[in-house]
């Protein structure tokens, strides 16, 4: 959830993404984690669109699972789902909506209308893709020259 650093600490997690041909690249992490990423035509990949709404999705779910194990129990099921609307003519998403499916036929009234506010809540406090949106994070591009492979 959280892998944010300062400038004055190393990174936590290494990630990276290797080109397969295609275009597509594998994305991985330290712990042995992959992702196939292409272009939104290709078959058997997210795009990077995809991903980026997918991981606001699921930090928001994995920011409240905690709130929701202790209303819901241990075992709750729940979908999770995300949509997006673009800027017209600016390549970019302009909204995107968070839609966190559950079942709460088992709670009392009152804590069923307390329920989504709180998840709300503790999702804007600890979700920290949905924080760094909200903020409108800055990034920087390096482009480095060295031989990745025996010519």
């Amino acid at each position: 959830m959280s892998d944010t650093t300062t400038q004055d600490e190393p990174a936590a997690r290494a990630l990276w993404a290797e080109r397969q041909g295609g275009p597509v690249y594998v994305a991985r992490n330290e712990r042995g984690a992959q992702v196939r990423i292409g272009s939104g035509d290709t078959e058997g990949v997210f795009s990077p669109g995809e991903l980026l709404k997918i991981a606001l999705a699921t930090c928001t779910a994995l920011s409240t699972d905690h709130v929701l194990r202790s209303r819901l129990g241990e075992d709750f099921p729940a979908v999770v789902g995300v949509s997006s609307t673009g800027v017209e003519g600016e390549n970019r998403y302009g909204h995107l909506a968070v839609e966190l499916l559950l079942d709460l036929a088992d709670l009392e009234e009152g804590k069923r209308a307390a329920l989504p506010e709180r998840v709300e809540r503790t999702s804007a406090r600890l979700c920290t893709v949905g924080r760094t949106l909200k903020a409108g994070a800055d990034y920087d591009l390096t482009v480095t020259d060295e031989p990745i492979r025996e010519r």
